[in-house]
Order: structure tokens, then C-alpha cells, then sequence
């Protein structure tokens, strides 16, 4: 079991965290010109201590524009300029490694459209004190979702449960993108070799904390669908993640049965 250097094991097998240390929130931007301010100011008021970097792939409507006159007034926002649109993955995978860089211990994912609701991070902050990684999400007691259409939230809720059935992981939420990591966590997880571009990207992080032994706690959030521009949410995301977390759980069944039968003949 890996265990973050953030926690100490005493002899009792109990795992205590330390302090958390500077936080980043990573908020990965393509066309988000007009949610841009509002969700910054957002997290500025919420939790005033954090750090916020606007991953922009080159938006096209000024979005990276916007941001960068938004960290030109607070020493608090960030902008990391991509050259284009390369999934969320590859966005938050350069925002993780940008915040490592410059010495955030924690770092957190968030959608610039605010159907994470910047008001909730102190809740998941909190639950950060005594884990690994931090899940807001909508499928545990306590969890809604806001002006979803039933298609969406079939999707949804049936994304979650196929890979966490197929995955064989312990998350109601595993697709959710509202999440908190120690930076010991994200070192721990391989993220050299993480390919998932869209949204499977969430349920590739998972898997591989909870196979790394993290301890992963889910904490209640209400996802409010945005108001503002368009849904990044596509058949080939959609497609994507069914190929992917099918060739995954077929990959760790076969090695079980291996390890198995090797064991039956030795």
C-alpha cells in the first residue's frame, strides 16, 4: 500500500495527515470567455488563501486574454497559455505539473463553467485533512445534481456505475471532476504515462489511487449545470471512456487470473 509522505502511519496502523500547505485550483479553459470572471472572483471569495491557474488551450474567444488581465490585478491568479485544445486530461495533467513546479501541496480540479460551485471547496478542503484525494460527489447521500436533463444524468450515473462495477473500485462518483489531491497523491498515481484525454481522464486518476492504496473520500456536492456557453461533452468523449474503461477491467481481470493459477501450480 502507498502511502503519502503528507501521512504518517503510527503503530497503531492509523494514518495521520499533516498540515496541507498552499493550495492551487486548476481551472482548464477552451471558449470560456464569459464565465472566466465570475468563477475566479468566486474562488478569490470562497477560499481568499488559494491560488488559481487558468489553463487556457488558446481559446479563440479571448478567454486567455480575460485571464491574463485578471492575474495582471491579483497576485493570486495564474495563466499557463497551451498552444490548442488537447482534452481535459492534457490540461490538467500541465496545470498539475506547472503547481508541483512552483510548490502547491495541493491541488485541485475545477470546471470554469460553475457547475462546481467554488463555494463547496472549503467542505472538500476539510475532508483533505485526513486523505488522500477528495471527491465531490453527486451520487453519494447528500450529492444532487441541478437542471440536468434525465439523458445526462442516465449517462452519468451509468458511466459511474459500469466502471466502478468493471474497475472494481469503491467510488459512487467515479467520473465526477471535482477533486483535490495532495501533491504526494498525484506523484504516486504515474501520471507519466496517463493517455486519457477526455472526460475518462477522471476515471483513469481514480483507479489508479485506489489501486495505489490512497485513502479516497467522497464528499457531497451539488452540480449545477452551466448557464452559460457550451457543454464539452461529446459522443467521442462519451466513446472514449467505454473503450477505455473496458480494455482496464479486462486487463486487471486477466492479470488476477494469472497471479492465481500461477499460485495453484507453484
Amino acid at each position: 500500500m502507498s502511502v503519502s509522505e503528507g501521512a504518517v502511519v503510527n503503530d497503531g496502523g492509523v494514518r495521520r495527515y499533516g498540515p496541507l500547505g498552499k493550495a492551487l485550483v486548476i481551472i482548464p479553459t477552451y471558449n470560456e470567455a464569459d464565465n472566466i470572471r465570475p468563477i475566479v472572483a468566486r474562488v478569490r471569495e470562497a477560499v481568499p488563501e488559494a491560488h488559481i491557474l487558468v489553463a487556457d488551450d488558446n481559446s479563440p474567444d479571448g478567454t486567455g486574454k480575460f485571464a491574463d488581465e485578471l492575474a495582471a490585478d491579483d497576485d493570486h491568479v495564474h495563466v499557463l497559455h497551451r498552444k490548442g485544445k488537447e482534452g481535459l486530461g492534457a490540461a490538467y495533467l500541465a496545470g498539475f505539473r506547472w503547481g508541483m513546479e512552483h510548490g502547491y501541496e495541493v491541488l485541485v480540479e475545477m470546471d470554469a463553467d460553475g457547475s462546481h460551485q467554488p463555494e463547496e471547496l472549503p467542505r472538500l478542503l476539510t475532508a483533505l485533512k485526513g486523505a488522500d484525494l477528495v471527491l465531490g460527489s453527486r451520487w453519494v447521500p447528500g450529492g444532487r445534481i441541478v437542471n440536468w436533463p434525465k439523458s445526462r444524468e442516465f449517462i452519468s450515473r451509468g458511466g459511474s456505475l459500469y466502471s466502478r462495477l468493471m474497475l472494481d473500485v469503491p467510488i459512487r462518483d467515479v467520473t465526477g471532476g471535482y477533486r483535490a489531491f495532495r501533491k504526494e497523491t498525484l506523484e504516486g498515481l504515474g501520471l507519466e504515462d496517463v493517455a486519457s484525454a477526455g472526460y475518462c481522464f477522471q476515471v483513469d486518476l481514480a483507479r489508479r489511487a485506489v489501486a495505489a492504496g490512497f485513502h479516497v473520500v467522497e464528499v457531497p456536492i451539488t452540480f449545477v449545470e452551466r448557464e452559460i456557453g457550451d457543454s464539452k461533452m461529446s459522443r467521442n468523449i462519451v466513446v472514449e471512456a467505454l473503450w477505455r474503461v473496458t480494455g482496464w477491467g479486462v486487463t486487471a481481470r486477466a492479470e488476477k487470473l494469472s497471479k492465481a493459477l500461477g499460485r495453484k501450480s507453484a
